[in-house]
């Protein structure tokens, strides 16, 4: 039994929760309740990091109220198995949930939802003092070693001893590395290959790089020799291609990607709203309408100055071409640098500190209504331990919230 601040524990019920991020907190306060101690161990000195560096220390809390039908849409794993976990807790109960204990929160134009102290400590604050409030005793810099069924309960193996429990709730986040899994491995659940989710496109080769900074507001990427695609934001950086847009397709595409060892090639359609003939009708109606202006430094189509005297580079169209008499090849070539820009992929860029994982614990061995292991009761799973995972936008984190708020509430006997 470990010794917490001095003190025997003596409960009916001892829940532990192994992790002290998003999931773990929310699980933790979920379980508490009379006669129930709630452990919480995290492995690291700190708790709660993903929420205080997410959105830029903003945290993307959740996203704009949305049916279930399309919630579940931005999961390019999981959507069936969050369709059943989103019917008790989805987003309308994260704003009511966190607006309740005095954080308010904010819907922006593009839907991300983040508390309207523009701070994540907001947030962190939140959850460390509900946590405190019900009685949650957290250890921090205690790792997990080993779970082993024991009785009608568990014995956890921790860098500090062993400790003996009625209940396990698992929320130790997604890891790139099966190895980070191995404590558990004695529940022997089926585990998905971690692989990356949420990465930027690496072109080492492409001289669009020159352009670092330069961003399209609504763009279209496609993955050749898929049907994979994404409309939305994109970012050219010193290192490839980035933005939301990229973001998304990377975590739909992360399986055919990681088989295609992030050698691939992408085909960007700048404009959204155009079309191949749109293209080529509105350039040679403007052409009619402005014979003697220079092709070069007029650029068209909300496309920005440098990248569209890229475009005018790469179709081999000099400074002094005028638009009245632009040859039909070079203005088929300019048209299709604008809706089919091919850009070979060589590599990926992972966000450190908010690396997301596709893969973890299969979901076929899940209660998607409790969270509850179907190999051994009394274990639950909440948060990116298990394979499912959002596309950017505060989704991870809601379901985070619904699993953490599942696990928490069934493990309590609710």
């Amino acid at each position: 039994m470990l010794n917490f601040g001095g003190e025997q524990l003596f409960f009916a019920v001892i829940i532990a929760v192994i992790g002290g991020g998003a999931a773990g907190f929310f699980a933790a306060i979920h379980a508490s309740g009379p006669e129930i101690q709630v452990l919480l161990f995290e492995k690291s000195p700190k708790l709660l990091s993903k929420v205080k560096i997410s959105g830029g220390g903003r945290c993307n809390v959740t996203h704009r109220p949305m049916e279930i039908s399309k919630l579940v849409k931005n999961y390019p794993r999981g959507e069936k198995f969050l369709k059943k976990a989103f019917a008790h807790f989805s987003i309308p109960s994260t704003f009511s949930w966190f607006e309740s204990r005095g954080v308010p929160l904010k819907i922006e134009e593009d839907g991300r939802v983040f508390p309207k102290s523009n701070t994540s400590q907001t947030i962190v604050t939140c959850l460390e003092d509900e946590a405190k409030k019900r009685g949650v005793q957290v250890q921090v810099s205690t790792g997990i070693k080993s779970i082993l069924p024991k009785n009608q309960g568990f014995v956890l193996g921790t860098d500090k001893g062993e400790v003996v429990v009625s209940k396990v709730i698992i929320a130790s986040g997604g890891h790139p590395n099966l190895g980070a899994y191995d404590y558990f491995n004695l529940l022997n659940h089926k585990l998905i290959k971690p692989i990356p989710s949420l990465f930027t496109f690496n072109t080492p080769q492409e001289p669009i790089r020159s352009l670092m900074g330069v961003s399209m507001g609504d763009a279209v990427v496609k993955l050749e020799g898929t049907k994979l695609s994404y409309r939305g934001p994109i970012l050219i950086t010193h290192w490839g291609i980035s933005g939301p847009a990229v973001l998304k397709l990377s975590a739909f595409g992360a399986d055919w990607l990681y088989e295609q060892q992030y050698k691939a090639r992408a085909i960007i359609q700048w404009n959204a709203d155009l079309g191949e003939q749109a293209y080529s009708e509105q350039l040679s109606h403007y052409a009619q309408l402005h014979p003697n202006r220079k092709v070069y430094s007029h650029p068209l189509f909300g496309v920005p100055v440098r990248l569209w005297e890229h475009f005018c580079a790469q179709a081999a169209i000099s400074e002094a071409q005028l638009l009245g008499q632009l040859p039909k090849k070079l203005q088929n070539k300019l048209v299709q640098c604008l809706f089919c820009y091919p850009i070979s992929i060589h590599g990926k860029t992972t966000f450190k500190e908010e690396f997301v994982t596709a893969g973890g614990v299969s979901l076929d061995e899940i209660n998607p209504e409790t969270m509850e292991s179907r190999l051994h009761p009394g274990i639950y799973f909440a948060g990116e331990v298990l394979n499912l995972d959002g596309i950017t936008g505060g989704f991870n984190f809601q379901a985070a919230w619904t699993t953490g708020f599942l696990a928490g509430r069934s493990a309590k006997g609710d």
